[in-house]
């Protein structure tokens, strides 16, 4: 059961995530919320950032820090 908070998440996947299926959704079509589940379990839990935390992270992640 998707939480109430996250009715109407937009999920998609990372154009980089290839065809294995072993990849993260991302969905920030919410209003102050970004959103990331499991792409093989969809119905499962998902990690909620706000978008300047996501935006943190992704800065992050481009210049090597992780």
């Amino acid at each position: 059961m998707i939480s109430p908070d996250l009715f109407g998440a937009d999920f998609r996947k990372s154009s980089f995530s290839g065809g294995n299926n072993d990849c993260v959704e991302v969905a920030t079509n919410l209003p102050g919320l970004v959103a990331v589940r499991d792409s093989k379990d969809p119905s499962g839990p998902a990690l909620t950032f706000t978008p300047e935390v996501w935006r943190d992270f992704l800065a992050g992640v481009r210049d090597g820090d992780f």
